[in-house]
């Protein structure tokens, strides 16, 4: 394993590339990124790079985001079948015979969409800022929101606006049950529950902090808790403990067969699939330019309106 590290840095440095992970990737990968974060702050760092080669471990909505951001830079994912169900949930043909039912809404769009939809959209927003999105425009305007109902809700809630939400979920945050983060409670008095906005409301109601990847890390390493219990995907934990050694991590489990939650999309990344990548500079991300003109629209508000 230190070996194919090695070589990986090694030919990043030589190809001027640098490497963006998400959270939920394995350990050894987030270990060897240039830079790892949420969905928010991996746009944030993409739309600064001036490396000549973007690397995205992550999922295929992350590397179009990338490359919508860096039309003129080679973006590449060290595997095209990671996808993401989420994005999936949202069809682009569908969703714009939706939109068309509601011409006096404007579209807000999680991050987790396909560049299609981001086409479709007003304003970008991720778990970190979807609230500070939402509330930049007036109360009386109106929104459809999209793609995931369980965020959509949670911001209603937050907000006290009345959304239209698009029908979509994230398989990994969706599968998750309030009656298994009951019985960890039970289990475990002394734990303290946190739980991604993308859970469904029954497991948010249950929950002494909801927030974005990056905030449920801030909470962890600033809270005077010393268990937590965390509903979203498993990969949060290498770097909660690395924040944080002397707290003790349980994740929400997906079923009763596991104590994990993967998200199988993210899992698929590899070290070796990343020096594939870089030695071949491929699977590369290609947009047409008109669907990269218009989709950075949208993100380029994200941006505008987010604060860092």
């Amino acid at each position: 394993m230190d070996a194919m590290r090695d070589k990986v840095l090694k030919l990043a440095k030589e190809k001027n590339a640098i490497i963006l992970a998400h959270y939920y990737q394995t350990p050894d990968i987030q270990d060897i990124a240039d830079f790892k974060g949420d969905s928010l702050a991996l746009a944030q760092y993409a739309a600064e790079t001036k490396a000549d080669i973007i690397l995205f471990a992550g999922v295929h909505f992350m590397g179009e985001t990338a490359k919508i951001l860096n039309p003129t830079r080679k973006v590449l994912i060290p595997d095209m079948n990671a996808g993401c169900s989420l994005a999936e949930s949202c069809p682009g043909e569908d969703f714009a015979k939706f939109k068309a039912k509601y011409p006096d809404h404007i579209v807000i769009s999680y991050i987790n969409c396909s560049a299609e939809i981001k086409t479709l959209s007003d304003v970008i927003c991720t778990s970190g800022n979807a609230v500070q999105i939402v509330e930049s425009y007036p109360k009386d305007q109106k929104i459809i929101f999209a793609p995931d109902k369980n965020l959509g809700r949670y911001v209603n809630e937050v907000t006290g606006r009345e959304m239209i939400l698009w029908d979509g979920s994230c398989e990994v945050h969706d599968i998750l049950s309030a009656e298994k983060m009951m019985q960890m409670k039970i289990e475990n008095p002394d734990a303290t529950l946190i739980a991604h906005p993308e859970c469904p409301q029954p497991v948010l109601i249950l929950a002494d902090f909801v927030g974005s990847t990056t905030a449920m890390l801030n909470y962890t390493k600033n809270s005077d808790s010393k268990k937590f219990i965390v509903a979203t995907e498993t990969g949060i934990l290498h770097q909660m403990k690395k924040d944080s050694p002397e707290k003790e991590f349980l994740i929400v489990p997906s079923d009763e067969s596991c104590s994990c939650n993967d998200c199988a999309y993210m899992k698929l990344n590899t070290m070796e699939k990343i020096y594939l990548a870089l030695k071949n500079e491929k699977p590369e991300i290609i947009l047409p330019n008109g669907i990269m003109e218009k989709a950075k629209l949208p993100l380029m508000r994200m941006l505008e309106l987010s604060i860092k």
